[in-house]
C-alpha cells in the first residue's frame, strides 16, 4: 500500500533527500511538499552569485516543476503550516488539513536580528532568501550607496564582496577580534582584512553595534563607543537558529533544535527531521 508523506519545508536538505527516496523506491510514498514561502527549492549558498550578478536565481533552482511533476509530487507552495497534530497524524495549514502516514520536518533556520533599537526600520534585513536579494539589488542600483554589513563570518563577508561588486560602499562591522574566527586563525583573519581593504570594503573588528539610525532618507549605524558608520541598507549576518516552533507547539523533543537519532527520527516514531532544524547528539 502506497504511504502518504508529508515534507514540511522545501530547501537543499528535504530535496536531497527526496533524491535518495526516489532512487530507492519510486512508488513507495504518495509525497506532498508544503511550504510558507511562495517558491520550490533553491540552493541557497548560491543566493551570493546572484546578489553579486553572476548568476540568475533560475540557475540556482535546484527542482523545477518538472522535476517534482516527473515524481509526482504535489507541491502546495506558498500556504502557511500552523500546527501539527500527532494524535490524528494531521498538518493543518491555511489551505486545509493534510493526512500523512510519515511527516518530515525541514523547516530550517531563521537569520538571527540583533535586538537593537532601530532594528525594524526600512533598509535593514538579513541575507537569506530571494526577497532579500532582490531588495539589496534594488537599493545598489542607486548612486552612491552606503551598505553596513553587521558580521564578519563567512555569509557576512560574501555579502559585502557581491555589494562591493555593484558599486556599493560597503563597511563590515564584526564583533569579534578577527574576521571568519570559526574558520580562521588571527595571522589569516589579518591577511583577509588586508585583502578586502585593498579593494575599499572597510573593516571594523570588536564593533559593539548600539543602534540602526534613520532620519528620512538617511540612514546610519551607531557604534557603543560613538562612531557612525552612513547606511542606506543594513544587512545582518550574525548567525542563525534553527526553525523549531512548529516541533515545539507538536511537543515534539526540542533542545536547541528538533532532536533526531542516527536515522533522523524525532522523539515521535511517525515523524522524522532533516537540515538546519535539528540537533544530533549535541550538534
Amino acid at each position: 500500500m502506497t504511504e502518504r508523506l508529508v515534507v514540511v519545508g522545501v530547501g537543499m536538505a528535504s530535496g536531497r533527500m527526496l533524491e535518495h527516496l526516489f532512487e530507492v523506491d519510486m512508488d513507495r510514498f504518495n509525497v506532498t511538499l508544503l511550504r510558507a514561502e511562495p517558491r520550490g527549492s533553491s540552493g541557497r549558498i548560491m543566493l551570493s552569485s546572484v546578489l553579486a550578478g553572476e548568476k540568475t536565481f533560475a540557475e540556482i533552482i535546484t527542482h523545477d516543476a518538472d522535476w517534482y511533476a516527473d515524481h509526482k509530487v504535489a507541491c502546495r507552495f506558498g500556504e502557511t503550516i500552523t500546527r501539527i497534530d500527532r494524535k490524528v497524524k494531521v498538518v493543518y495549514s491555511a489551505c486545509g488539513e493534510t493526512p500523512y502516514d510519515q511527516l518530515l520536518i525541514a523547516t530550517g533556520s531563521a537569520p538571527f536580528i540583533i535586538p537593537i533599537a532601530g532594528k525594524e526600520l526600512p533598509g535593514v534585513m538579513a541575507f537569506r532568501d530571494l526577497d532579500d536579494v532582490q531588495t539589496m539589488v534594488a537599493a545598489a542600483e542607486k548612486a552612491n550607496v552606503n551598505a553596513v554589513i553587521i558580521g564578519g563570518g563567512l555569509l557576512g563577508l560574501e555579502a559585502a564582496a557581491a555589494l562591493w561588486l555593484r558599486g556599493v560602499n560597503v563597511g563590515v562591522l564584526h564583533l569579534m577580534g578577527h574576521l571568519m574566527e570559526r574558520q580562521l586563525d588571527p595571522a589569516a583573519g589579518c591577511l583577509l582584512q588586508k585583502e578586502l581593504e585593498g579593494r575599499g570594503i572597510r573593516i571594523h573588528c570588536e564593533a559593539q553595534t548600539k543602534a540602526i539610525l534613520r532620519d528620512g532618507q538617511a540612514g546610519a549605524v551607531l557604534l557603543e563607543d560613538g562612531t557612525i558608520y552612513p547606511a542606506d541598507i543594513v544587512v545582518m549576518a550574525v548567525g542563525i537558529r534553527p526553525e523549531v516552533r512548529i516541533a515545539t507547539d507538536a511537543r515534539l523533543y526540542v533542545e536547541r533544535g528538533i532532536v533526531v537519532d542516527d536515522r533522523m527520527f524525532t522523539s515521535d516514531p511517525d515523524i522524522l527531521a532533516v537540515g538546519e532544524c535539528c540537533e544530533h547528539r549535541n550538534i
